[in-house]
């Protein structure tokens, strides 16, 4: 779980967060970049990826490993866990599962402090599989 560290508001980080906001999507930093520079045509790409890991570690965002060595990123703070694409890499919200109440077995079997927990399915999208089925 990220560590929770206080961060002022700059005009960047507030454009960065109001559109991560927006996305359902859970993009990339390169993704996120793309749609931010229409808002602040100046902006850097290491600016975007700066400021996301501000805000995931100071707990305004959450970012997400894939295993596939690009994170992305969830402003959706709400208890939840998600489905990725193993074809495209989009990633979906799953809240319809109860939230597993495994952290204190974890903790009794390892003697672990949990201050949390991940969970991510993996499978192929909808548009991928329509994809294939095209083929």
């Amino acid at each position: 779980m990220a560590d929770t560290v206080k961060q002022r508001i700059t005009s960047q980080r507030r454009v960065i967060l109001e559109e991560l906001r927006k996305s359902v999507f859970h993009p990339t930093a390169a993704e996120l970049y793309q749609v931010v520079r229409r808002r602040l045509p100046r902006i850097s790409l290491g600016t975007v990826y700066r400021n996301l890991d501000l805000l995931a570690r100071s707990g305004m965002a959450r970012k997400l490993a894939t295993g596939t060595g690009q994170s992305r990123f969830d402003a959706n703070l709400e208890a939840h866990y998600h489905v990725r694409c193993i074809r495209c890499g989009r990633m979906d919200d799953v809240f319809s599962l109860p939230e597993l109440i495994l952290d204190d077995e974890v903790a009794q079997e390892t003697g672990y402090e949990i201050q949390g927990h991940e969970l991510q399915f993996v499978g192929i999208c909808p548009a991928c599989q329509q994809k294939s089925d095209m083929k």
